[in-house]
C-alpha cells in the first residue's frame, strides 16, 4: 500500500514533468518565431545594403558622367567599375557593359537611359 508521501512524490514528479515539458514546449516556440523575425531581419538588411549600393552608383554616374564637362578619367573609370560591381547584380552589370560598347552618342544616350531606368527599378522600398 503506499503510503501518502510516495503518492504526493509521485503526484509532484509528475507535476513536475508535466511543467517542465510545457515550459520547454513554449521556448521552442518562442525560439521558431525569434528564428523567423531574424530571417526577415536579415533579407531587409540585405534589401537595404542593395539598395544603398544601387544609389551610390547611381549617383555616382550622374555626377561622373552625366555632369562631366571633360573626359572621364581612368581613375573615374576605375572607381565606376569597381562600383558597379559591387552592386553585384548580373542584369545591371550587362546593361553598364552594353552602355560602355556604346558604337555613337545617340546609342550611348539610349544606353544611358536604360541603365537609370533599371537602376531605379532595382531599388525595393
Amino acid at each position: 500500500m503506499l503510503t501518502i508521501k510516495t503518492r504526493l512524490g509521485k503526484l509532484f514528479a509528475v507535476l513536475a514533468v508535466s511543467v517542465l515539458l510545457a515550459a520547454a514546449s513554449l521556448g521552442a516556440k518562442k525560439y521558431i518565431e525569434i528564428q523567423k523575425e531574424l530571417l526577415i531581419a536579415k533579407e531587409a538588411l540585405k534589401i537595404q545594403k542593395i539598395n544603398a549600393k544601387t544609389l551610390n552608383f547611381t549617383k555616382l554616374f550622374i555626377e561622373e558622367v552625366l555632369k562631366a564637362k571633360t573626359e572621364i578619367d581612368f581613375e573615374t573609370r576605375l572607381k565606376l567599375e569597381n562600383t558597379v560591381r559591387g552592386i553585384d547584380d548580373e542584369e545591371i552589370l550587362k546593361q553598364w557593359n552594353e552602355f560602355l560598347n556604346s558604337k555613337t552618342e545617340s546609342e550611348a544616350q539610349d544606353r544611358v537611359k536604360n541603365l537609370l531606368d533599371l537602376l531605379i527599378g532595382k531599388i525595393s522600398i
